[in-house]
């Protein structure tokens, strides 16, 4: 036959490269071939559709004796897709036989029309076609191939990482072995790990691209590849076709329609996961109409990269990569538009998250940012067009997650940025911000300065609502300080100062549980405990709105009151209450506090180790500006040294849900 000229080849290729974290997919794609007669394998470049054909095929064809044909479309030219079908209608004819079209993404449509000419002329031939798009004929079954597993970003991306939280998942171990095909003296370890997992995240689990950097260990370690790829994608995915690199991004391109390709340039604005929805908001404008826009969008799916969330989608980056540099360097001001679109989008979206906090659906709230936590740091950019007011506007949106939610050290980068880039006078609710941001964790020394200007800027602007929260700021220096009839003072003040349903921040529940907290320690008797509502006067029905992040400050008040009146069941039982929620929003510092008064009560019944270990169990989020936790002191003077730090550090590797099965 004509391999050369066709594409055509009597046999399999061989095997392409490792076969890595693909079982799942290779026992489905089998399953699929003995019930249907034409499956598509889906997916962008380099995701290893091609490999996986070829695995199925040569799995099939060693135990079923399978009768198979092979043809690369990708290396074929359209003038000659008449040949190459007229070689294939001879060659297959009266043949039980698999033929695999390779690429159809090359031909597009008449790709399509041959594998449909084909099956309605052969009738014992099955097609198993690759491709980035569906083929939309009739009977298609549709396999779209996933990423490599990957491990999840870390809470703290400068902790070092244990390897094996990472050494099983597929994209590191691919990595791993063609890192050590390419340096033999490659090893992945606890100083790598990390670089290694935030390179496959980058990445995109693509093996192709995986592969590619993988190869060049021998040039650059893993957190030098991680640096270069962050500042100059298609620089660095520059390599050959086929492997979801710059090539590859560049020739899908060109093969699209053109609205695909303008969709493409403009989907570039979304660092993370889109919705169908957010896709046609941001991109459908000018010579894009919204409805064009989605209908462009059902047909690029397949060769976009389906997210964990049903019903987003991403791109690879190489993709956006290269996307970016065409809009940037487009005619008609398509990028500033679609940037101050994407922009708009993310403003709505984080007072929408502060919405729901504020109505007390706060595990929602949370949720919603954090999945467009990607879209709001491009929008927090100070440098980007809309600059730093509007940057800080969406900071502030999303107080609850930098103070709530355990993200404390990205927001105050988020604000301090910003606030340094914005011109004199500065917005008080951004310093306002920034104070609580570093009073919340026990650095008065810093929150001083802020104070003062925040302070002047509020009375400038009016602030009411900005007034009362730099009170409460003031009440949280001093809490932290330990000066107990201060705080209460301060927090009295901030209540007295704070419109009954303010428009932002955390609202009068907050601060009634901090003024609950700075009264358990220093006037216990006057804290309310027996209907679980906080101290303060009468509010309305707008104040008692459900607010389950302050409802845990409350809890750990009166469990601190509990304590000190010699009701350890109802202390620790208020504990466990105030820790689900802190554990459901990741608010780490309130665990952390919760998790050492429980260590308390467990020292004052005698069970030191289990105390230790509690201690243990927190020692990565409590603050760094905190004193030693008050039980270390009893514990040390009870145990061995060698005992608390055998209990400390089981502590440190054990899950708190272990620790506290009743949790």
């Amino acid at each position: 036959m004509g391999e050369a000229g066709s594409g055509m080849r009597q046999t399999v290729p061989a095997e392409l490269s490792s076969f890595i974290g693909r079982e799942r997919e290779l026992a489905a794609v089998a399953k699929l071939l003995a019930d249907e007669r034409l499956i598509t394998l889906t997916g962008p470049a380099g995701i290893g559709k091609t490999r996986l054909a070829v695995r199925t095929v040569r799995s099939l064809t060693s135990s079923e004796g399978l009768d198979a044909c092979w043809t690369e479309l990708a290396r074929l030219d359209p003038p000659g897709l008449p040949e190459l079908e007229a070689e294939l209608l001879a060659a297959l004819a009266g043949r039980e036989a698999l033929l695999v079209l390779d690429g159809c993404e090359q031909l597009g449509r008449q790709a399509a029309a041959l594998a449909e000419r084909l099956l309605g002329r052969l009738p014992g031939l099955r097609i198993l076609a690759t491709s980035q798009r569906r083929l939309g004929l009739p009977g298609e079954a549709a396999s779209a191939v996933p990423p490599l597993s990957l491990p999840a970003a870390p809470a703290d991306p400068a902790a070092r990482l244990p390897v094996a939280e990472i050494a099983g998942f597929a994209a590191v171990r691919l990595y791993e072995e063609r890192a050590r095909g390419a340096d033999p003296f490659f090893e992945l370890t606890e100083r790598n790990a990390g670089a290694v997992a935030a390179l496959c995240r980058a990445l995109d689990g693509l093996p192709g691209a995986l592969e590619l950097a993988a190869g060049r260990s021998h040039q650059y370690a893993p957190g030098q590849a991680l640096r270069r790829l962050a500042a100059d994608p298609l620089t660095f995915l520059a390599g050959g076709a086929g492997r979801g690199t710059r090539v590859d991004a560049e020739r899908s391109h060109r093969l699209a329609p053109p609205a695909e390709r303008l969709l493409r340039e403009r989907l570039s604005v979304f660092a993370g996961s889109f919705e169908p929805a957010a896709a046609a908001e941001v991109c459908g404008f000018g010579a894009l109409s919204r409805e064009s826009a989605a209908e462009a969008l059902r047909d690029l799916a397949p060769g976009l990269l389906a997210d964990a969330a049903p019903g987003r989608y991403r791109l690879p980056l190489s993709v956006r990569a290269h996307g970016a540099r065409l809009l940037a360097h487009g005619r008609g001001g398509d990028g500033a538009t679609a940037a101050r679109r994407h922009h708009e989008r993310c403003r709505v979206l984080a007072e929408r998250a502060a919405q729901l906090w504020r109505e007390g659906a706060q595990r929602e709230a949370r949720e919603l940012a954090v999945r467009e936590l990607p879209e709001l740091r491009v929008a927090m950019n100070p440098l980007s067009a809309p600059g730093p007011a509007a940057a800080l506007e969406i900071a502030v949106s999303l107080w609850f997650l930098w103070s709530a939610c355990g993200l404390t050290a990205e927001g105050r980068r988020h604000v301090e940025r910003a606030l340094a880039l914005h011109p004199a006078p500065r917005p008080a609710r951004a310093l306002w911000l920034a104070a609580w941001l570093v009073a919340s964790f026990g650095e008065a020394h810093g929150a001083d300065p802020l104070l003062v200007e925040a302070w002047s800027a509020a009375v400038q602007e009016g602030e009411d609502t900005c007034l009362a929260y730099l009170a409460h700021v003031r009440g949280t220096v001093a809490l932290w300080e330990e000066r107990y009839e201060d705080a209460a003072a301060e927090y009295r003040e901030g209540l007295e100062l704070l419109p009954e349903d303010p428009e932002f921040g955390p609202g009068p529940e907050a601060l009634r549980a901090a003024r609950t907290l700075a009264l358990a320690y220093t006037d216990p008797a006057s804290v309310p405990v027996e209907d679980g509502l906080p101290a303060g006067p009468a509010a309305g029905p707008a104040a008692r709105r459900a607010d389950p992040w302050a409802g845990s400050w409350t809890g750990f008040a009166h469990a601190i009151v509990h304590r000190h009146e010699g009701r350890p069941a109802e202390a620790r039982t208020a504990l466990l209450r105030a820790l689900r929620a802190q554990l459901a929003l990741d608010d780490r510092l309130g665990e952390s506090f919760s998790v050492e008064l429980l260590a308390e009560l467990e020292a004052d019944q005698g069970r030191y180790a289990e105390a230790a270990r509690l201690l243990g169990s927190v020692s990565r989020t409590r603050p760094a500006a905190a004193c030693a936790p008050r039980a270390e002191q009893v514990l040390r003077t009870r145990l061995t040294p060698d005992a608390f730090r055998a209990a400390y550090r089981a502590g440190a590797r054990t899950p708190l849900h272990r620790l506290l099965p009743d949790l």
